[in-house]
């Protein structure tokens, strides 16, 4: 990408968005555009086209999304499924056409059937059923997936599609209710330390196996994969190729805050998948691959955690 380029990156404000934008000011891309949800709203077809046609970016980075953890996944299903497809059908149309030939859109591990082969290779998307409680979610984002493989297909685009790994770090939500798994259990653990507890508690059985990435390594896999011309199109899953049981985790929250108690185990709520391990060779022979451990960006993100929660 050409350093004066126009890049637009959707969902700016998000934990993945804001990431992407870092990483390319720090590249030194000096044209990126940027909308609020309150200049753009991504789920009205005429306001996306009308923006992509006046401002028609060289790049698009396609961040934005309606997220959310288990809970939140499994109880406003409709708002999944809808909003995300509103915005991916929108933004993919529109960038056609405004003549954007080269967008990147970000998935999720979650669109791979619940039960595949572990670690999951891209080829097995729609080999099986889907994981229950974030079917919704996971629909929309493979409906992401195959708009652009279509654009690609039928107008001649160069839509990449990158499918991530749980992420986690800056810009994160810790809202217990809503949240991901890793950023509920530093708001538990923490908040579990200041008031003095002998137990924090974790949802499900702790079995389930995850493999997380640190944000800012998602954001370097998207811009490496832009900046690689050659890379025509396809679908490419970013992780670190390493998990950690549920206990394993929460342990090593619970060594990074500083809480001294123990582990509950409330296995009256879901587990979701059993384990979700993503098979990352197609990026690694590229050339790319994560560079910040569990523990490390466990670390940066309390960090991040603290530096919103002052009065934490």
């Amino acid at each position: 990408m050409d350093k004066n380029a126009k890049i637009y990156v959707a969902g700016h404000r998000g934990m993945v968005g804001s990431a992407i934008v870092r990483r390319l000011e720090t590249a030194g891309y000096s044209n990126v555009v940027t909308r609020t949800h309150t200049e753009l709203d991504l789920t009205q077809q005429a306001e996306v086209a009308k923006f992509l046609a006046a401002e028609r970016p060289d790049y698009i980075f396609m961040a934005a999304a309606k997220v959310g953890g288990i809970h939140a996944n499994n109880v406003y299903r409709a708002e999944f499924l809808y909003q995300n497809l509103m915005v991916e059908a929108n933004i993919t149309h529109a960038a056609w056409q405004a003549g954007v030939s080269r967008m990147l859109f970000l998935g999720s591990s979650c669109i791979y059937p619940r039960d595949c082969p572990q670690p999951i290779s891209e080829d097995y998307l729609l080999t099986g059923p889907l994981e229950q409680t974030n079917e919704p979610y996971a629909i929309a984002k493979i409906a992401g997936v195959k708009l652009c493989e279509s654009y690609n297909r039928q107008y001649g685009t160069r839509y990449l599609n990158a499918m991530p790994t749980n992420l986690y770090g800056p810009n994160d939500n810790y809202d217990l209710n809503n949240s991901h798994v890793l950023p509920a259990l530093i708001r538990k653990a923490h908040e579990a330390k200041m008031r003095g507890d002998a137990t924090y508690e974790v949802w499900g059985s702790g079995r389930p196996m995850r493999e997380f990435l640190y944000v800012d390594d998602m954001a370097d896999a998207c811009v490496f994969l832009m900046e690689h011309e050659e890379i025509e199109a396809g679908l490419f899953n970013v992780g670190t190729g390493q998990d950690v049981t549920i206990r394993e985790l929460a342990e090593t929250v619970m060594d990074v805050v500083g809480f001294k108690g123990n582990i509950v185990f409330d296995s009256s709520k879901p587990d979701g998948t059993p384990r979700k391990l993503l098979n990352v060779e197609r990026l690694r022979k590229l050339g790319w691959q994560a560079s910040t451990n569990l523990r490390d960006g466990i670390k940066l993100a309390y960090s991040d955690f603290l530096s919103k929660n002052s009065e934490a």
